[in-house]
C-alpha cells in the first residue's frame, strides 16, 4: 500500500541559519532585473542596435511590474546617451499653411525664443520711433513738396502759354477749363461773339491745342505719384533698415552656425520691409502685431534640462498623444489656428530616446496602433488629426513639415497579445524584432535564496519600509514558493512581493516593531486570504449545511469526491465535488453527462474518451466491452473543464461496474493516460486545502485524505493548519503514480496479479471486475439471441403464410 506523505514532503521551509545577516538593512541593493538574464540581454541588444525595425516587446504578466523594471533599465541606459536636439516650428512666409520645422542643439531653442522675444520688443518701439523722427518727417515732406512742385510746374507752363495767347486757365470743381481773356478777367460770352471770325477761330484752335497740352501734363500725374511712392518706399526701407539692421545682425552673428535660424532671420527682414505700411498707416490691412507674431518660434520640444536621452512613458497612447495635435481658438465664431498652436506628442518628446507604451492601451485606442506603425515605417512624425489622416474632413488646416524620427519603441504586454499580433498583423514582426521575455519563476536554491534576500531588502529600502529580519525573509521566500506552486521555484513577480512586504510593514507598525518578522509576513498572508475569502466561505458553508451534497465519511458504490479549483480574479480556492457513475450491460459506451448537456469543455471530453479506452483495454481484452455507463458531476451548474478529475472518474466507474464501495473520506485529483499512468495537474495546494477546510468544518478530522499524482509532490506548499493535521495523523496525503494505487486506497482491496492462465486472485478488485463484465457480456449476448429468435420466428411465419 502507498504510504502517506510526511510534513517535510508537503512543505519546504527556508532555513533561517543559512542567512549571514541579521536584518536586511545590512544587505546591498540589487538590480531587480537580476534573475531575468534572458530579458536583460534582449533589452541590452534592442537598445544598442540602431537598425530600423529593432524595437522591443517586453513579455510578462502584470505581476512583474513591467513598467518599473523596464523603466529602471532604460533610465540607466539613457544616462550614457546624449541629449537630443530641440525641435521648433516657424512661420512659413511663402506658404503659411505649411509651418517649417527647425532643429537646434539642445537648449538653443529656449535661447532663440528668448532672443526673438527681446528683438520683437525692441522693434515694437524702434520702428515707430524711426517713422516719428524729425529726419524721416523732413525727408518725407521734401519728397512730397518736390512732387507737388513738379505737378504745379507742368500746369503753370500750360497756364503761361495760354496767357500769352489771351486765354485764361481756370480751376473748377470738375477740373480745369480754358476761357478767352479780357484783360485779367474772363471775356463775357457776348463780347466773344462780337469778335471777328478769324479771332474766334484762332482762340478756339489754341484752346484745343492747350487742352491737349494740359491732358498730357495731367497724364504725367500718376507717374509722378508712382515715383513718389517708390521714393517713399525707398525712404521707408532705408529707415527700417536702420531700425532692424542692428538687432537682426546681432542674432545672425549669435546663431551663425544654424542655417535654419539664418534663413528665418532673413525672412523676418523681408517681411518687415514688405509690410512697412503696417507700421505707418493708422488702419493697415495687416496690423503690426500680426506681423510681429510671425517672427516668434513655437518651441515644440525643449531639451535644455535633459540629462542623457529621454525616456517617456505614455500611459494613454491615443493618436493625438502620440503624434501631437493642432489646437484652435475661436474668433468671431470662427475656428482659427496657426503654427504657434502646434503641440508636441509623446513621439516628439521621446525623439532621440525611448518611448514606453502599454500594448493593450494602444490597441484599444481608435487608430493609435495604425498611427504608430505608419510613423515607424515612414521614419517621420506627421502631426495631423485622426480625421485628417483618414481623409474624413476636407476643411483647410495646417500641414506642418514632418519631423525626422529617431526613437526606440518599447511595448509592454502579455505573452498572449504578443503571439496574437505575430499571428494576425503581418507588419508586427517587421517593426518589433526584439522580444524581451521576463521569467515567471526562479530556481529555489541557496544561491537564489540569497539573491531573494537582497531583492526583498531592495524592495523594502526603496519603499522606505522597516527592514526584515531573517525569519521575515524566510517567510517571504516560503510564500514565494507557494505563489509559484512549486517547492523548487520562486515567483519572479515583483509586484506580489512588493505588496506582501508593504502589508507586513503595516502589521509591524501596528505592533510598534522595529523590524518585520515572520509573524508579520504570515499575518499579511492570512489577511489577504481573509479579505478575498467571502465566496469561499459561502461555498464551503453550502457543503457543511448539506445544500451541496458531499460525503466525507462512509462507503458508497459509484460515488467519489473529486477536487475542483474556483478562480475568482487573482484568488483561487478548492472544494470537493461529488462525482457519480452508473453501469449496466450495454454496447461499450461511456456517456459523459456533462458533454451531453453541453456543460463539459473539450479537454474534459477528451479525458473521458481516454479513460473509456483505458477501461476497455484493461478489462475487456479481445472481447467487446459490453457496458453502458454514465458519469456526472452532481450539482454542477457552471460547466466542467479540464482533465484533473479523470483518475476520480476511473475509480468511480470501476466502483459502479464491480459493485465495490469507495471510502468517502478520500478525495481524488489527477489525470490519466490510456495506460493507466497518473499525470500531474494544477492547483493541488488549493484542492487539498479546500477539502481539508470542508472536513474540519464538519467536525473532528478522522483520517480524511487526498490522493494526488506523485509528480505533484514537489508542487506542495500547504498551509500550517494542514501540516499540523498531517503531523498528528488526522489528515493524510497520498501520492500515486498509477490508477491501481488509487483504487486500492479507495476500495481497501488489492488489485491482484493474474496467474499464468490470466485468472485473478479470488476477492481481488480485478477479479470482481472480470466477473461483472463477463456477466454483462452474457446478458447482452442472451438479449441479442432473444432478439434474433424473435426476428427468425417472425420471418418463418411470413414464409408459411406466403
Amino acid at each position: 500500500m502507498v504510504e502517506p506523505l510526511g510534513v517535510a514532503q508537503v512543505y519546504r521551509s527556508c532555513r533561517v541559519d543559512a542567512f549571514d545577516f541579521e536584518v536586511t538593512s545590512e544587505l546591498e541593493s540589487l538590480d531587480l532585473l537580476t534573475g531575468h538574464e534572458r530579458a536583460r540581454d534582449a533589452l541590452s541588444f534592442g537598445t544598442a542596435i540602431r537598425s530600423d525595425g529593432f524595437n522591443l516587446f517586453v513579455l510578462g504578466q502584470p505581476g512583474h511590474d513591467r513598467q518599473s523594471l523596464v523603466g529602471r533599465f532604460l533610465s540607466e541606459k539613457a544616462l550614457s546617451g546624449s541629449p537630443p536636439r530641440d525641435w521648433c516650428y516657424r512661420y512659413n512666409f511663402d506658404d503659411p499653411a505649411m509651418p517649417l520645422a527647425l532643429s537646434l542643439p539642445p537648449g538653443m531653442g529656449q535661447a532663440l525664443r528668448s532672443d526673438l522675444e527681446s528683438m520683437i520688443e525692441e522693434l515694437r518701439s524702434a520702428i515707430p520711433s524711426v517713422f516719428e523722427s524729425e529726419e524721416y518727417q523732413n525727408r518725407f515732406h521734401e519728397l512730397k513738396q518736390a512732387m507737388g512742385e513738379r505737378q504745379r510746374d507742368a500746369v503753370e507752363a500750360v497756364r503761361r502759354e495760354a496767357r500769352e495767347h489771351g486765354i485764361l486757365l481756370l480751376s473748377t470743381p470738375n477740373g480745369f477749363t480754358f476761357a478767352p481773356a479780357d484783360g485779367d478777367k474772363m471775356m463775357a460770352p457776348e463780347v466773344f461773339e462780337k469778335l471777328p471770325t478769324e479771332e474766334r477761330e484762332r482762340i478756339e484752335h489754341k484752346v484745343e491745342e492747350l487742352q491737349r497740352q494740359l491732358s498730357q501734363a495731367i497724364r504725367q500725374m500718376p507717374r509722378l505719384a508712382k515715383r513718389l511712392r517708390e521714393q517713399t518706399n525707398t525712404l521707408n526701407e532705408e529707415m527700417l533698415q536702420s531700425a532692424i539692421g542692428t538687432p537682426l545682425d546681432e542674432l545672425k552673428e549669435r546663431f551663425a552656425a544654424q542655417e535654419g535660424v539664418i534663413t528665418h532671420l532673413d525672412s523676418i527682414r523681408e517681411a518687415i520691409l514688405f509690410n512697412a505700411d503696417s507700421f505707418i498707416d493708422e488702419e493697415p490691412d495687416i496690423p503690426a502685431e500680426a506681423v510681429f507674431s510671425r517672427f516668434q518660434i513655437n518651441l515644440l520640444v525643449d531639451n535644455a534640462e535633459a540629462e542623457g536621452a529621454p525616456v517617456i512613458h505614455q500611459d494613454l497612447p491615443t493618436h493625438q498623444h502620440l503624434v501631437g495635435r493642432i489646437e484652435h481658438h475661436v474668433h468671431n465664431g470662427t475656428l482659427l489656428t496657426d503654427f504657434s498652436l502646434i503641440r508636441a506628442g509623446a513621439l516628439h518628446r521621446a525623439n532621440g530616446g525611448y518611448l514606453v507604451l502599454d500594448v493593450r492601451g494602444i490597441l484599444t485606442q481608435p487608430g493609435a496602433w495604425e498611427t504608430l506603425k505608419r510613423v515607424l515605417m515612414a521614419g517621420e512624425i506627421r502631426t495631423e488629426s485622426l480625421e485628417q489622416a483618414y481623409g474624413l474632413i476636407s476643411t483647410v488646416t495646417l500641414e506642418p513639415e514632418p519631423i525626422p524620427l529617431d526613437v526606440k519603441i518599447v511595448l509592454l504586454g502579455e505573452r498572449l497579445l504578443y503571439y496574437l499580433l505575430c499571428e494576425h498583423d503581418p507588419e508586427f514582426l517587421e517593426l518589433f524584432k526584439v522580444q524581451a521575455d521576463l521569467e515567471d519563476e526562479l530556481d529555489r536554491d541557496p544561491e537564489h535564496e540569497a539573491f531573494y534576500a537582497r531583492m526583498v531588502a531592495t524592495l523594502a529600502r526603496e519603499a522606505a519600509l522597516r527592514p526584515l529580519d531573517r525569519s521575515g525573509v524566510a517567510a517571504v521566500i516560503e510564500r514565494a514558493s507557494r505563489l509559484a506552486d512549486d517547492q523548487c521555484k520562486l515567483t519572479a513577480r515583483h509586484r506580489d512581493l512588493h505588496d506582501l512586504v508593504l502589508e507586513a510593514d503595516h502589521w509591524a507598525g501596528e505592533e510598534s516593531a522595529k523590524v518585520i518578522a515572520r509573524r508579520h509576513v504570515e499575518k499579511a498572508v492570512s489577511q489577504q486570504l481573509w479579505r478575498a475569502g467571502r465566496i469561499r466561505e459561502r461555498s464551503h458553508e453550502m457543503i457543511t449545511r448539506g445544500t451541496l451534497m458531499v460525503a466525507t465519511e462512509g462507503w458508497v458504490v459509484g460515488q467519489v469526491n473529486g477536487l475542483v479549483v474556483m478562480q475568482l480574479g487573482d484568488f483561487a480556492f478548492g472544494q470537493p465535488s461529488r462525482i457519480t457513475a452508473t453501469a449496466r450491460p450495454g454496447n461499450g459506451q461511456v456517456v459523459d453527462i456533462e458533454r451531453e448537456a453541453r456543460m463539459g469543455g473539450r479537454i474534459h471530453s477528451k479525458a473521458v474518451m481516454i479513460l473509456s479506452r483505458y477501461l476497455a483495454s484493461r478489462y475487456a481484452g479481445d472481447e467487446p466491452l459490453s457496458l453502458s455507463a454514465s458519469l456526472a458531476f452532481e450539482q454542477s451548474y457552471g460547466g466542467v473543464e479540464g482533465d484533473s478529475a479523470s483518475v476520480a472518474e476511473v475509480c468511480v466507474l470501476v466502483s459502479a461496474i464491480a459493485g465495490v464501495e469507495l471510502d468517502q473520506a478520500f478525495a481524488v485529483t489527477g489525470s490519466i493516460d490510456q495506460h493507466g499512468r497518473v499525470q500531474p495537474v494544477g492547483g493541488v495546494n488549493e484542492k487539498i486545502e479546500g477539502f481539508f477546510d470542508v472536513c474540519r468544518a464538519r467536525g473532528e478530522l478522522e483520517g480524511q485524505a487526498v490522493i494526488l499524482p506523485a509528480t505533484n509532490v514537489e508542487h506542495l506548499m500547504l498551509k500550517a493548519e494542514v501540516r499540523e493535521a498531517i503531523e498528528q495523523g488526522s489528515f493524510r496525503v497520498f501520492a500515486i503514480s498509477r490508477v491501481d494505487e488509487a483504487l486500492e486506497l479507495l476500495t481497501g482491496l488489492s488489485i491482484g496479479a493474474p496467474d499464468v492462465h490470466g485468472r485473478f486472485p479470488e476477492g481481488s478488485l480485478d477479479a470482481r471486475m472480470v466477473e461483472r463484465l463477463t456477466h454483462f457480456r452474457e446478458v447482452v449476448k442472451h438479449s441479442r439471441q432473444e432478439e434474433r429468435g424473435i426476428d427468425d420466428g417472425e420471418q418463418q411465419e411470413d414464409d408459411d403464410e406466403h
